[in-house]
């Protein structure tokens, strides 16, 4: 057992950022991305045996998205049951911001991020930050490729809306 465990520390420790910003991500909360990371290493240790791949950070990311599902399903919210709109205007700023705007802007894409349905974040974190083949989105989300090629495509547009949607509402304060 304890070989195992040593190779487990070996292959999943070094994921322990990965597996809590996806985490965060889906469950939005510092608290509850902590547990559903804990609760991930415990049932990935007790699984090790079957791990027969050669990826321990997809294989982990996907217990990790499991148990983050979970969690949700335990404890859903009014506002994770709200449907998303996606009719809104993109209109955009013709004006370039100045780099002093940095900071406000990361705000803004974080805040825009949180407002898009779970199932549109996960994808865009996966295969924008975490650099998955499509395949591999495929695989760990269970769906077609043509599924995968359709969502990320939508939480794209979402996510540019959301953002457009924000810099309207800044030129109205600075009004």
């Amino acid at each position: 057992m304890e070989e195992v465990q040593s190779i487990f520390e070996k292959l999943c420790l070094p994921h322990l950022d990965a597996a809590y910003n996806f985490a965060r991500l889906v469950v939005e909360r510092d608290q509850d991305a902590e547990d559903v990371v804990q609760e991930a290493y415990v049932r990935a240790l007790k699984g090790f045996e079957k791990f027969h791949g050669n990826d321990a950070r997809a294989w982990l990311l996907g217990i990790v998205r499991n148990a983050a599902y979970g969690r949700l399903q335990k404890h859903v919210r009014k506002s994770d049951l709200l449907p998303f709109e996606a009719t809104i205007d993109a209109e955009t700023v013709g004006d370039p911001l100045p780099d002093s705007y940095h900071e406000e802007r990361v705000q803004q894409l974080d805040e825009a991020l949180k407002r898009l349905p779970v199932e549109l974040r996960e994808i865009l974190f996966l295969r924008e930050i975490e650099d998955w083949s499509y395949r591999k989105l495929a695989s760990t989300l269970k769906v077609s490729s043509e599924t995968v090629v359709s969502r990320l495509s939508r939480a794209r547009q979402c996510l540019q809306q959301e953002l457009a949607r924000a810099g309207r509402k800044e030129l109205k304060h600075e009004l």
